[in-house]
């Protein structure tokens, strides 16, 4: 039989054995499992990161658009400025600048000086339109261009015309120059050149010393005219000098007709040579000594100058930059040999 009193009978109602179970081993201490958080953190940080990013990029963005518009707003200030100073109702001297190279998308390019010239006749104030000429020379035709539209505004509105020389009026700046009622030079001025060169290099004899052989393939005999891998039949020579002799004669044309009696004809006057102020004055070549201010205070009558030069700002210069150009052929290689008034 079981005894009733026997500790740790379940059936009994006995207190339990507390000795028994301190003798007991005790179970390990339950591990505390891993946080569940950690993803959160995670991804909390990931789009703290994302949002930075987000805020760092819009601060930009408003940025440079605050940039452009600052610069545009700038470009166009300058502009309304410089077109409010080119005008004036009170009696003063109109000044167009002519300096550096004469040619197509430069700064002494036709389109900017007649352009200016234009604004500088129509001015109700100006006396006088002086060309304060500091120039090379360069391409005939902008040259060509801008001696005709002297010549039709001249006799449109009925005022005098000046060229002012500064350091040098030579070739397709002295052709220019012709169209003048008179020209003003410092003494020390390099004036004339009036000719015309077409320059180039010639590699042939080189390329067979380092055995390369030049592959132009064209359609059309003259294709390759003046190709500088190519050698010059005597054809083309002749062809590209007869070109040449008949643009000087149209440069020679021009002088005579501007500046008339005046010149004094030598052997060397079209030869190509240049001269200093004094002698260009001597030769007729030129009228006086004078700079702008003489010009404007003793011959215009009329101090205050007002400059209508025109200058492609920034925003047209980027344009230009990614403006195309087309050429190929002869027309390509003209421009690579450059065909100016030297």
């Amino acid at each position: 039989m079981t005894d009733p009193q026997r500790p740790g009978n379940a059936d009994s109602g006995a207190a339990p054995d507390l000795w028994g179970q301190a003798a007991a081993p005790k179970p390990a201490a339950a591990v505390p499992p891993p946080t569940q958080g950690w993803e959160r953190e995670v991804l909390e940080k990931l789009v703290f990161a994302t949002l930075s990013e987000q805020r760092a990029a819009r601060r930009w963005r408003i940025f440079w658009r605050l940039l452009w518009l600052a610069l545009a707003g700038a470009i166009a200030w300058g502009v309304a400025n410089y077109e409010g100073a080119s005008v004036s109702s009170t009696p003063h001297t109109a000044v167009v600048d002519i300096k550096g190279e004469i040619a197509s998308g430069a700064e002494a390019s036709a389109e900017l000086i007649v352009a200016a010239m234009r604004s500088a006749f129509e001015d109700s104030g100006s006396q006088a339109v002086v060309l304060l000429i500091n120039s090379p020379g360069g391409s005939p035709v902008q040259a060509g261009m801008i001696n005709d539209e002297i010549t039709r505004l001249r006799a449109k509105y009925d005022k005098p015309v000046y060229a002012v020389v500064e350091e040098s009026c030579a070739s397709a700046a002295y052709y220019i120059a012709a169209a003048a009622d008179e020209i003003y030079v410092d003494k020390a001025s390099i004036v004339g050149s009036i000719g015309v060169l077409m320059d180039g290099f010639g590699f042939t004899g080189t390329m067979e010393k380092l055995g390369v052989e030049r592959r132009l393939l064209t359609a059309g005999a003259n294709k390759g005219f003046l190709d500088p891998f190519s050698p010059m039949s005597e054809k083309q020579r002749t062809y590209a000098q007869t070109m040449l002799e008949q643009i000087h004669q149209q440069f020679i044309e021009v002088v005579k007709k501007g500046r008339g009696e005046r010149l004094k004809v030598g052997e060397d006057t079209f030869s190509g040579l240049f001269w200093t102020g004094q002698q260009a004055i001597d030769l007729g070549l030129a009228d006086h000594l004078g700079s702008l201010d003489y010009v404007a205070r003793e011959v215009v009558k009329a101090e205050d100058v007002i400059d209508y030069t025109r200058r492609d700002n920034v925003a047209e210069r980027l344009v230009k930059r990614f403006g195309a150009a087309i050429g190929g052929g002869a027309v390509q290689t003209l421009q690579h040999s450059g065909l100016q008034l030297r």
